[in-house]
């Protein structure tokens, strides 16, 4: 009897098809959607793929960050995979980060059901403090731009908090974008400013010779994690991935073969290698946090290509609050009158504009936080859930033959214990080292 009642719920689940029943507000298009997703992993991330090749040496650096990009676009496959599975056996149209692992430990072994609630609470939260530390680098990495750029022109040399503090009002407005929609043009003019810095400071890496003579072609045991950590931090963007599923028109292109996640991906792999490749293979010893701090302070090209960089993270910055606005917003909702909903929103967007203007006030150094962000953040929200998720949703007879797919999650999870351990231990030295 029991079989034939869990035959019923099967069939029943394969014949529901969540995307057919999504009622989605202003709806993304593929193409936008294809924007949004190299955005959220295309930032000042890629700016530091240089220092990430210096710790990680030139030949281990090569392939180490093809197999890191590699990791991280099959735990995203896994994220996204897991949640539409996890729609159509629970009849749910759409689920975010935080409800696809709710479903997955609710639905998984008995014996870590009740934890369900308290995962899912931690990820959303998890999400709000990544989200909100990784706007504070942006500050930071902005203002840094700007002091170097007006240093260069006429000598003024203000404070790099000065900066910061004139980003406030242009911060306050950006942040006032709401819709996923809406969004599109700003990430669509962040993604072209960001990469035509990249191209022409690749102009002047490429202007000069390169030796290789006296470069690092392999990693020291110490600069090994911080290798690691700051290629994950560059290139991942899992925060972003189901907020722009499940506002696609087309939600069944993510994924497809040479769709969204396969392209954006593929793309941003090849970029961020040969930028750090042939940025570490120019400078050297003297590579910096931002491949944009090594380019000549006489030029006017280069001054240009570190405010082209600087404005496009400027303008994504929108884009960044929107992960932990989708994650605030309905928790405080409920509890305001309707009439109140917009001057709300804008209260609490301004609010956490000064909050992060005033984070970024006490520790403007973008260097230290680049790995700690990568080790913790990214181990914890881009390898570990994900994969937790997917062994969950599989358990206890769905994993291959000779339960291939349960090793291979094992040693995806002891990477990012890795990571996440020995990450955020060196993270942690290099942050107190530098405000020693």
């Amino acid at each position: 009897m029991s079989s034939s009642v869990e035959s019923l719920e099967r069939k029943d689940a394969e014949d529901y098809d969540p995307f057919a029943h999504r009622n989605t507000k202003k709806p993304n298009t593929t193409i936008g959607s294809f924007i949004h997703l190299v955005k959220g992993s295309l930032g000042t991330g890629i700016m530091a793929m240089p220092l990430a090749f210096k710790n990680g040496g030139l030949l281990f650096g090569t392939i180490g960050s093809i197999v890191i990009c590699i990791i991280y676009a099959h735990c995203v496959h896994l994220l996204v995979g897991t949640s539409q599975k996890l729609c159509k056996k629970t009849r749910t149209p759409v689920l975010d980060y935080a409800a696809t692992a709710h479903k997955a430990f609710d639905t998984g072994p008995p014996g870590i059901k009740p934890l369900a609630k308290y995962v899912s609470v931690f990820i959303d939260w998890m999400l709000v403090i990544d989200s909100i530390l990784s706007i504070c680098l942006y500050i930071v990495f902005i203002a840094e731009s700007m002091q170097g750029v007006i240093y260069n022109l006429n000598g003024l040399g203000w404070d790099t908090r000065i900066y910061i503090l004139l980003l406030l009002i242009p911060i306050v407005v950006i942040m006032q974008v709401r819709e996923l929609k809406q969004l599109v043009p700003f990430t669509a003019v962040a993604n072209m400013l960001i990469i035509a810095s990249v191209g022409v400071s690749l102009y002047f890496i490429f202007s000069e010779p390169i030796s290789l003579a006296d470069r690092n072609m392999w990693p020291q045991w110490t600069t090994f994690p911080s290798f690691v950590s700051t290629v994950l931090f560059a290139i991942a963007g899992i925060k972003t991935v189901l907020p722009i599923e499940n506002k696609m028109k087309h939600p069944q292109d993510f994924l497809r073969p040479l769709g969204v996640m396969q392209s954006g991906l593929g793309i941003l792999t090849v970029l961020y290698g040969v930028t750090g490749f042939f940025g570490y293979a120019q400078y050297g010893e003297a590579t910096k946090g931002s491949v944009t701090l090594n380019l000549p302070n006489d030029n006017g090209w280069a001054e240009t290509t570190r405010l082209l960089s600087a404005i496009g993270i400027l303008v994504s910055l929108g884009f960044t609050l929107y992960i932990p606005m989708e994650i605030i917003w309905p928790r405080l909702e409920a509890k305001i009158a309707l009439k109140w909903h917009n001057l709300a929103q804008i209260s609490i967007r301004t609010a956490l504009a000064v909050s992060m203007v005033g984070f970024a006030l006490v520790a403007p150094k973008v260097e230290s936080f680049i790995g700690l962000l990568g080790s913790f953040g990214t181990a914890v929200l881009s390898v570990l859930l994900p994969v937790t998720v997917d062994v969950l949703y599989r358990w206890p007879n769905d994993f291959g033959w000779c339960r291939w797919r349960l090793v291979k999650d094992g040693a995806l999870i002891l990477f990012g214990l890795f990571v996440l351990t020995v990450g955020t231990y060196f993270g942690i030295l290099d942050i107190v080292e530098i405000y020693r």
